[in-house]
């Protein structure tokens, strides 16, 4: 007698891919808004009165929650009690709340009014006091606008970090057994193409009608987390619906308790990967908040002439060139991104030629925009294009530890590219700009390796149980560097450089030295998480999908 195999929403490759879109877009909007100053970092210092020191300081403060109040460790714990479904939710209703406060702060005029006034007034710590002074998000001298940001930000990083628990605990859920790394991959792939959308956009809109309001790049930024919001809450919707097949509950079937934090905290496996995790976004997230002034500082830049096409002018153009600059990444990451799915080999090589034109293009047009934004909008596109290739190959192949040390590798020297070569072409317009170029893309190559890699490894590590708890225990520890960094790096800055120095004539020769320093330590826990794994069998350089485990058919 044949026993019919009842079918679930997960069952359905469209669905389950389609469940996954819905997570990637969230996390789309939401990595849009977290950069959404660090591309107008000159601007805020001359409109707003924001130093590298305030600056880093309010970006440093995304994470103060989530660190030092443990704010993680309670989105865990409502993880793993309330499940994906609500929390996801929860996370964007908070993201929301934390981005209409950041835009408020920004606003003109916000220092001149009563609270502006109170907020420049008060709150002003002393920033140099040794340690705590550089994970304080107020100091002494930081606009009234700078602090209130910083309390925005502090929300929105809260409702952040329980979004990429979540969405990590949601893949696991519905992609288990299957494509988890491959899914995994792609998500953070489609998400990262929210920092070149940040990188082009967020100057657009603080210049637009040609005044400077930066208030309009948060304003955009808002509005993309109202859409975050709804993506999450259609999500809702789809979970509810697979649960209501499989006959699961999440919120009652083996309830989470404080002891089991116990099996996180000694797993030497689990803390190997939290310290890489730590030191390697450390050198990364921070870095992107200063990276178009890095350049800005670094490269020899022609700006195009406001009154022409690549200066920004449509007179007899109807599409503005930031929009087909756009378009054109956009084409780059999708050729590049659908070539990994297309079974014949004559599309899938047309796709990748396609998409290897249209970067060429979208570079060209970079340059003869002359902005360092536009360029470094480049960094996530080869992300796009290999993150699910390595997905993939560590499903079926293995060898994440592996990827995790090439990854720190090729780290530190972008790093140190940065640092010293890329300063030797100054005055160089063409020489510059290539070598940004390239760097740039290897940093988006290096960023791709260990999300493919070290976020799958993690179900094996711990129980499925606590998977909740260890993403967030992870996410924990890796804010402490996320906090601590962004600061560190506007302290460097302001130490290293003259009072009074222009935006665009900082040395970040030390700064970026420090980020550097962070990959070799990477490197070095990359080589030992190797040699552990290879010793206690945790199955790191083992593919996730054995033989016998292949992916059930549509």
């Amino acid at each position: 007698m044949t026993q019919t195999v009842k079918k679930t929403l997960r069952d359905s490759a469209g669905m389950r891919w389609t469940a996954l879109l819905l997570l990637a877009l969230a996390m789309f909007c939401s990595y849009v808004f977290m950069d959404i100053l660090s591309p107008i970092k000159d601007l805020m210092q001359e409109t707003r009165g924001w130093d590298s020191a305030a600056f880093g300081r309010m970006q440093g403060a995304e994470v103060f929650l989530n660190v030092y109040v443990f704010f993680l460790i309670i989105a865990g714990i409502i993880l793993d009690k309330m499940g994906v479904r609500f929390t996801a939710v929860l996370s964007g209703a908070v993201m929301l709340i934390g981005g209409i406060i950041k835009f408020y702060a920004v606003t003109d005029g916000f220092d001149a009014t009563p609270l502006g006034q109170w907020f420049t007034n008060n709150l002003n710590w002393d920033g140099d006091i040794p340690i705590i002074g550089t994970i304080l998000p107020f100091a002494d001298g930081m606009p009234g606008s700078a602090k209130l940001a910083a309390i925005g930000f502090m929300l929105f990083g809260s409702g952040c970090e329980m979004a990429g628990i979540t969405v990590s605990r949601g893949i696991v859920k519905w992609f288990k057994g299957r494509e988890t790394a491959l899914a995994m991959g792609s998500e953070m792939a489609l998400a990262r193409l929210g920092v070149a959308t940040c990188m082009i956009f967020a100057p657009f809109f603080a210049k637009l009608g040609g005044e400077v309001h930066v208030d309009n790049a948060v304003k955009f930024g808002v509005v993309l987390l109202c859409i975050a919001l709804i993506m999450f809450i259609v999500y809702f919707f789809m979970d509810k619906k697979l649960d209501s097949q499989t006959g699961e509950a999440e919120e009652k079937d083996d309830p989470f308790k404080i002891s089991d934090l116990g099996k996180i905290f000694t797993s030497l496996g689990f803390w190997l990967v939290a310290l890489l995790c730590v030191l390697y976004y450390s050198a990364i997230f921070p870095f992107q908040k200063y990276a178009v002034n890095m350049l800005q500082c670094n490269l020899t830049l022609n700006p195009a002439d406001p009154s022409t096409y690549w200066g920004g002018s449509t007179e007899g153009f109807p599409i503005s060139v930031t929009v087909v600059q756009y378009i054109i990444m956009l084409i780059v990451a999708i050729c590049s991104f659908s070539s990994n799915f297309s079974k014949k080999k004559g599309m899938k090589y047309g796709l990748m030629c396609l998409a290897i034109v249209a970067l060429v293009i979208y570079c060209y047009m970079g340059y003869m925009r002359g902005t360092a934004e536009t360029i470094f909008a480049v960094f996530p596109l080869l992300a796009v294009a290999i993150t699910p290739i390595l997905g993939n190959y560590v499903d079926h192949k293995g060898k994440a530890a592996s990827m995790l040390m090439l990854g720190s590798i090729l780290l530190v020297v972008c790093h140190l590219t940065f640092a010293f070569i890329l300063p030797e072409f100054k005055g160089n317009t063409v020489g510059g700009t290539v070598v940004a170029y390239v760097t740039i893309l290897v940093l988006g190559a290096s960023f791709s390796l260990v999300p493919a890699a070290l976020w799958p490894s993690v179900p094996k590590l711990v129980d499925e149980k606590i998977i909740g708890s260890a993403y967030a225990a992870i996410f924990w520890i890796q804010n402490i560097g996320l906090g601590l960094f962004p600061t560190l790096i506007g302290i460097v800055l302001q130490k290293t450089n003259a009072e009074g120095t222009a935006a665009h004539e900082l040395d970040y020769t030390w700064a970026l030295v420090m980020l550097a320093i962070l990959g070799i330590a990477a490197l070095l826990i990359s080589i030992y998480l190797k040699a552990v794994d290879k010793k206690k069998g945790y199955g790191l350089e083992e593919p996730n999908i054995k033989p016998e485990e292949k992916p059930a058919q549509a």
